[in-house]
This record gives structure tokens, C-alpha cells and sequence, in this order.
């Protein structure tokens, strides 16, 4: 058995050996050999080399720029369009109570109202938190302490183009599902109204005055 193993392998080993051969002497020659392994064609030159690798593993280049990202600066107010004859302008839902709670949820509750009936929002702020302070006079004496603190909260939901035969039908609803406790007024948008969003200070105010 290990005889005939070895009559079988041995033209195998002959095969290979030529093959070194012949690659020792093109190696000798300067020459590029190729020989072939079973059915690969094999090739010891590599001409990839040769080529010019500038750019590669660079990939910047194929990102597209991100546009410069603008200062924040004063913001301006947008122009109010007053309405048509069948459809209010921007109009204001001001919502305020004394629990932040009620103001918040019921201010979400006109805001999917009006989604689902496709009326336009414009914009849900809230408005800055006012405080009142309640005193209360002494039975015997004029002085005043101090009872407790009120904070007042306000949220609006901002709407426009509201049709003038469904207005009626919308106030009606806010009105019909208004919590208690919570003040509903609707208002048209004005300028005033919009510098009201922000809190006011006096001291910059007086700065710039004197500055101008």
C-alpha cells in the first residue's frame, strides 16, 4: 500500500519541483513570472503599485458642507394678516389659572383640537409667571404681614384662518369643556401682544437709554 502511495505522489513532487524551478530562473532573469495553481491563474506582479494613490482612505471630500449656522440675534415679529371675509386673521386663546397643572393640559387639549378639526396653529408659548403678593392688616394695629403669594400662570395657543361659521361652534366647545379655575379669552394678535412674551428690563432699558 505505502509503495503504490508513493508512485502516485511522487510525479505530484516532480510536477512542483519543475514549477520552482522555472520560477527560480525568471526570478534570476528579472523577469515576471506567472504560473498557474490547479485552475487560478497566479501573478506575482502587482500593478496597482504603479498607480497614483492620492485621495485614498480620504473621505471629507465626498460630505457635502454644512451651511454656516446663523448668530442668534433679536428675533422679529412675523406680519399679521388680518383675515378675509370668511375666516378670522391670527387670533390668541389666552389661557390663565393659578395651578400650572390645569393651564398646561388644557392649553394641550385646544392645541389637538384644533389638528384633528384642521385649524392652523401657529405657535403654544407661555407667558412669562407673574407673582401678587396678598397682605393682611393686623386686628389691633396698622401694620401689614404677609399671607401667602399668588403666581399666576398664562399659556397661549396661537391660530389662524379660522373659518367665521365654525368660530362660533369652536368658542362654544372651549368654553363647554373649560376647567374650573382657568380664565379663557381669545384675542386678536397685535404687536403688544407679542412684545408681551418677553420679560421686561428696566435696568438694560435705561443702560440703552443712556447710551443712545
Amino acid at each position: 500500500m505505502s509503495s503504490a502511495l508513493g508512485k502516485v505522489l511522487c510525479p505530484r513532487k516532480d510536477v512542483f519541483s519543475k514549477q520552482a524551478l522555472s520560477l527560480l530562473r525568471f526570478q534570476l532573469k528579472g523577469e515576471n513570472p506567472s504560473y498557474s495553481a490547479g485552475s487560478i491563474l497566479l501573478s506575482s506582479t502587482r500593478p496597482y503599485k504603479s498607480q497614483p494613490t492620492h485621495g485614498i482612505g480620504r473621505y471629507k471630500h465626498l460630505i457635502i458642507a454644512p451651511e454656516p449656522k446663523k448668530k442668534p440675534g433679536k428675533t422679529e415679529m412675523k406680519p399679521i394678516s388680518h383675515g378675509t371675509d370668511y375666516s378670522h386673521g391670527v387670533l390668541n386663546v389666552h389661557l390663565t389659572a393659578y395651578d400650572m397643572t390645569l393651564v398646561e393640559n388644557y392649553s394641550k387639549y385646544i392645541h389637538n383640537f384644533c389638528n384633528n378639526f384642521s385649524i392652523k396653529v401657529e405657535e403654544s408659548y407661555a407667558l412669562p409667571t407673574k407673582t401678587m403678593e396678598v397682605l393682611q392688616m393686623q386686628e389691633q394695629g396698622t401694620k401689614m404681614f404677609l399671607d401667602s403669594v399668588l403666581t399666576t400662570h398664562e399659556r397661549v395657543v396661537q391660530i389662524s384662518n379660522l373659518s367665521s361659521t365654525f368660530a362660533s361652534i369652536f368658542l362654544e366647545i372651549l368654553q363647554s369643556n373649560l376647567p374650573e379655575g382657568v380664565n379663557l379669552s381669545v384675542r386678536e394678535h397685535t404687536e403688544e401682544a407679542y412684545k408681551g412674551r418677553f420679560k421686561t428690563r428696566p435696568e438694560l432699558e435705561e443702560l440703552l437709554a443712556k447710551v443712545n
